[in-house]
């Protein structure tokens, strides 16, 4: 009673009109909401699902998914008292991936030293992101990119997500010409990817929590049925983190300063926006909202920064705040008791390894049942597109080309280059010049560089 009367008065329940016991429930709904990262974090980072290893070992990415989220929930909780959840998110360990790319043709940056590397522009980004926040700098930053192109960089990252899925899931395949087309549905794994998708589309349509966790285990149940996988018991002694533990090489990072610059510069906008728009979002459907201002959101955006840079030593991209912590929210979670009962649920996450690879590593270059999480995921971060301020070309051009540039290009970098160029030139040329922050033309200049001098190469 006494451990329940100091987290009352801690989070101040009485004063936001909650109980621990709503808090709890509300933990867990946003853990269901939110646990498929626990899946598709370690197969993203090692390259299973794009069929490229990186060298990261992925049992030991899947204890330290666990282990960066509940460090991330913990100190949201208790830094800024707020019922969002953090982890490694969706759209930039993919783009994580692409940065793995770019270190590797790097002389000197082959194998382990490519990964490591891109941790270290990580962690500095995630430097970047607390030292702007304890000096009030996150204002001008948010300044710099419209709202338009936060909703385009979502939208884009969304449908590059969904066509791996839909590549994954064997429902499309690359032809000899550069396109790709439908495959043949008859074969074991486009009925797996189905089963999983309507399954995940069913459980959320009727409103089931953790709908995507529920949709892979029927996928996976499917696969198992079909002789595909081979069911282990899936509590075991967690697996070591330390193979990718404390491996970010910043002086690396600093040796090749022109070509990584840029990937550090995005990495800290997407932080920088994913936090906004997560916070935001959030704060208004909890009641947080205060004369349009959200009270205490640089605590927030310290919590925030301080998990990307552990995150980054616990060998992930970054962790942000997830939007899927309206889910608690709408339970009835109003305090950060609720962040920290999710990261209670990620540490207990940790000794079901088995049962993550299980689902993780389906044999052969495709993975059917996680490829359906893959498209819903990138179906939801297709919403706000809408909200593009389609009747101004200075907005739609940019935010179009970055919708666009991104999946076909397969590349998030190159995509947001093409809208991050566009944007201060559109709006140059159409005399509204003083519309657009000076760190956009920065920005646009660097990039500039960065294509005549490295990427020309």
């Amino acid at each position: 009673m006494r451990i329940i009367s100091t987290a009352r008065e801690f989070f101040r329940l009485d004063e936001k009109g909650s109980r621990v016991s709503v808090e709890f429930f509300a933990g867990l709904t946003t853990f269901l909401t939110m646990g498929y990262i626990i899946f598709l974090q370690p197969a993203i980072l090692s390259g299973i699902i794009s069929g490229k290893s990186t060298g990261m070992d992925p049992d030991a990415l899947m204890t330290s998914t666990c282990i960066a989220a509940a460090v991330g929930c913990l100190l949201m909780g208790l830094i800024a008292n707020y019922p969002v959840a953090l982890a490694p998110g969706m759209g930039e360990n993919f783009f994580f991936v692409t940065v793995v790319g770019a270190c590797a043709v790097i002389p000197g940056l082959s194998g382990d030293e490519a990964w490591k590397t891109a941790l270290g522009v990580v962690m500095i980004s995630g430097m970047l992101f607390i030292i702007m926040t304890l000096v009030g700098a996150r204002k001008w930053i948010m300044q710099t990119l419209s709202q338009s192109m936060h909703y385009a960089i979502a939208g884009g990252i969304g449908l590059f997500i969904a066509y791996l899925g839909l590549r994954n899931g064997g429902v499309i395949q690359n032809t000899p010409d550069g396109t790709f087309m439908c495959s043949s549905f008859k074969n074991d794994a486009i009925l797996i990817f189905s089963v999983g998708l309507v399954s995940t589309c069913a459980f959320k349509i009727f409103g089931f929590r953790g709908n995507i966790i529920w949709g892979m285990l029927a996928g996976a149940a499917t696969a198992c049925i079909l002789g595909k996988i081979s069911p282990e018991f899936p509590v075991s002694i967690p697996k070591s983190p330390m193979p990718v533990f404390a491996k970010a090489d910043m002086l690396s990072v600093f040796r090749n300063l022109p070509t990584l610059l840029p990937f550090i510069i995005i990495f800290l906008f997407m932080d920088v926006f994913d936090t906004v728009g997560t916070l935001v979002g959030v704060g208004s459907q909890a009641g947080l909202m205060k004369d349009n201002k959200l009270p205490g959101c640089e605590k927030a955006f310290l919590a925030d920064s301080i998990a990307t840079v552990f995150g980054a030593t616990c060998g992930h991209s970054t962790v942000t705040s997830y939007i899927e912590s309206a889910s608690g929210v709408e339970y009835g979670g109003r305090t950060g008791l609720t962040a920290v009962f999710t990261g209670m649920f990620f540490i207990i996450a940790i000794f079901f390894s088995p049962l993550v690879r299980t689902i993780a590593q389906y044999p052969g270059a495709i993975n059917p049942i996680t490829a359906p999480a893959l498209v819903v995921v990138g179906a939801m971060m297709l919403k706000n597109v809408g909200l593009i301020i389609w009747d101004d070309p200075g907005e739609a051009i940019p935010a179009f080309l970055i919708l666009i540039g991104i999946p076909f290009t397969s590349s998030i970098s190159d995509g947001l280059i093409l809208g991050l160029l566009a944007y201060p030139l559109l709006k140059l040329c159409g005399g509204k010049a003083k519309d657009v922050h000076w760190t956009a033309y920065l920005l646009a200049g660097l990039l500039l560089l960065y294509l005549f001098l490295v990427k020309s190469h």
